[in-house]
């Protein structure tokens, strides 16, 4: 069996960039980290860093190693953390992973009911993946995902909770606020706003510029809804934004994107035996609305 230590070990000495500070993450002395390493290493026969001066080098075998220790140390905390719920007497967990920038709004008011009906649940939400959501959930570093792009895997269920539609956000004064719906040639002038994600999963480019063979003028991101409706609403940037994020901003308008581009909110999850918290949890997701 592999030791688990040695794992912990590279996955600090990653995050950290030195061994010491990884030694003073584990709670570690220096000389206890080096042993630990040179006892796997002869078990193993195997090396796992080289130094470079002060700096360490991994070898393709410490590269595997620490590919392991990111896929499996987090599902070891979680199992931690299930067993000290036990034994605290609460009945577990739900670790919500949001790949949907603009529904932090919509998954808040589902939060306050649900700690209400389950006060022994402990409740947990991050957008911050190691490997992206996906593999998040498949890495069982999430429970529940909350996704507009489900991607189909064996062992994942998903559940569409709500419906909506993706329009082009623009100033009140904007020319294209007077037209019914934009077309790709439109956004030759434009400057696109969008939330830090690859092209290739932005839908106003997979469904509406890339098969036109259109671009916008300018492409930025930005981190949060607040600041990109500000900047739409100066009228500095267009954005592709769902059309409920739009309904109580006077400033702005939303405008149809072509013949339009519907979409679905989708909780994913694992299959099989759902605790019934996490059933629980989404139940009310549907009937909370945007």
């Amino acid at each position: 069996m592999i030791d688990i230590q040695p794992l912990a070990i590279l996955r600090e000495i990653e995050r950290t960039g030195s061994l010491t500070d990884a030694a003073d993450r584990l709670n570690l002395t220096q000389s206890a980290v080096s042993h630990a390493i040179r006892r796997f290493e002869e078990r193993h026969g195997v090396k796992l860093w080289e130094r470079e001066g002060r700096k360490l080098r991994l070898t393709p075998t410490g590269d595997y190693l620490l590919g392991l220790a990111a896929r499996v140390l987090p599902q070891l905390e979680h199992g931690a953390s299930v067993l000290e719920d036990y034994a605290r007497g609460r009945r577990g967990s739900i670790r919500v992973g949001m790949e949907c920038h603009p529904c932090q709004d919509w998954l808040m008011r589902i939060v306050d009911p649900f700690l209400a009906a389950w006060p022994d649940v402990d409740l947990d939400v991050t957008s911050a993946f190691q490997f992206g959501g996906l593999a998040a959930l498949l890495g069982h570093e999430i429970d529940l995902l909350v996704t507009p792009d489900p991607v189909e895997r064996p062992g994942l269920e998903y559940r569409p909770v709500f419906n909506y539609e993706l329009v082009l956000a623009v100033a009140n004064d904007h020319p294209l606020a007077r037209k019914r719906q934009v077309t790709p040639s439109d956004m030759a002038c434009e400057t696109l706003i969008t939330y830090p994600v690859a092209r290739e999963r932005l839908d106003i480019y997979t469904q509406f510029l890339v098969p036109a063979h259109a671009l916008p003028r300018r492409h930025r991101t930005v981190e949060t809804t607040d600041l990109m409706l500000r900047l739409v609403a100066s009228g500095r940037a267009v954005s592709a934004t769902p059309d409920w994020l739009l309904r109580n901003v006077k400033s702005v308008t939303g405008v149809r994107i072509g013949s339009g581009i519907p979409k679905s909110i989708h909780l994913g999850y694992r299959m099989g035996a759902l605790p019934s918290y996490l059933e629980g949890f989404m139940q009310l997701a549907e009937t909370v609305e945007v």
